[in-house]
């Protein structure tokens, strides 16, 4: 099926947008004005497969979620204005330093739950996560943006806010309560969502690279490994807070995932509504890289289990 198809190949299909945006640009920059509606797509995407029986399950361990959530909102938007500070002194501009802050100050996505369930993680507790920092994230992002992104660029606080609500927290709860409406169709919509998730995320990336063909071209070593360096250190450092809370296997692998996948294609449009395009290339950069470092921890997992059932 199409939709699965789209799932099941994000990896791969996000770098081929991209790449298809930095070769023929005209191609997915008519999507300037539609972007946002392809991010709330991805997040009714979400409420509609957010199925009840597992939201109950991981609100029992409330403080797991705390922690969880606490992790995301701390650890990321740190590593995010360290890579910021790291791009000013090479050089970089204050709107490119900018977008690293954004990336990091992004909570989970609905990309993380599924890369969460292909690995064999806690998928509840993933959803829950999600569910949870993107309710936050109409304050604590704008806030975080502005404490931290402030020291480069001026800040539009409330209209971020506004967008947040309008494109993340609204199409989700549309989501959650037209699910139990679906009836014999909700199957199928657990189906359709993802795929539908996945070339929301597909176009929203390939609009940013479009949108910025010519800087790209201009892109230093450094930008790349900020990128490559501020998503693996989001794994290890989730790993670690997990081991330190004391996680099981699965809540570890869930941790790792949640922290090191932020929700790039929030950071992108955010970046490309209220700042200038170049604003958006680090997040561009992060998602198209978390997502194939993601596809490529899953498939690593995926064979230790087949060895281990084999054994």
């Amino acid at each position: 099926m199409f939709w699965t198809f789209l799932s099941r190949n994000l990896a791969f299909l996000t770098l081929a947008g991209a790449v298809a945006a930095y070769l023929y640009p005209p191609l997915f920059l008519p999507f300037k004005d539609y972007f946002l509606w392809c991010f709330a797509a991805t997040m009714f995407a979400l409420g509609v497969v957010l199925q009840p029986e597992e939201a109950k399950d991981a609100l029992s361990r409330p403080h797991q979620i705390g922690l969880g959530v606490l992790t995301q909102y701390s650890i990321m938007p740190l590593l995010g204005f360290a890579a910021a500070s790291i791009a000013v002194m090479q050089g970089m501009s204050p709107a490119i330093a900018l977008g690293f802050v954004i990336v990091g100050c992004a909570p989970g996505a609905m990309a993380s739950n599924v890369i969460t369930y292909l690995a064999g993680g806690a998928v509840a507790f993933s959803i829950a996560m999600t569910l949870v920092a993107t309710l936050l994230s109409p304050l604590l992002t704008p806030l975080l943006v502005e404490t931290l992104g402030g020291a480069f660029l001026e800040i539009p606080f409330w209209p971020m806010m506004k967008t947040i609500l309008m494109t993340v927290v609204a199409p989700l709860l549309l989501g959650m309560v037209l699910r139990p409406r679906l009836g014999a169709y909700a199957k199928r919509a657990e189906i359709i969502a993802p795929g539908i998730a996945a070339l929301a995320i597909i176009i929203i990336c390939s609009y940013a690279v479009a949108a910025n063909h010519e800087r790209i071209a201009e892109i230093s070593i450094w930008m790349v490994l900020l990128v490559v360096v501020l998503n693996g250190l989001g794994y290890l450092l989730g790993w670690s807070s997990a081991v330190l809370f004391g996680f099981d296997q699965r809540h570890k692998i869930t941790m790792s995932i949640e922290i090191g996948m932020q929700n790039a294609g929030l950071g992108v449009a955010l970046a490309l509504k209220h700042f200038e395009p170049e604003t958006a290339l680090p997040g561009a950069l992060f998602a198209v890289w978390c997502i194939l470092t993601a596809a490529g921890i899953t498939r690593y997992l995926h064979k230790q289990r087949e060895t281990v059932a084999a054994v």
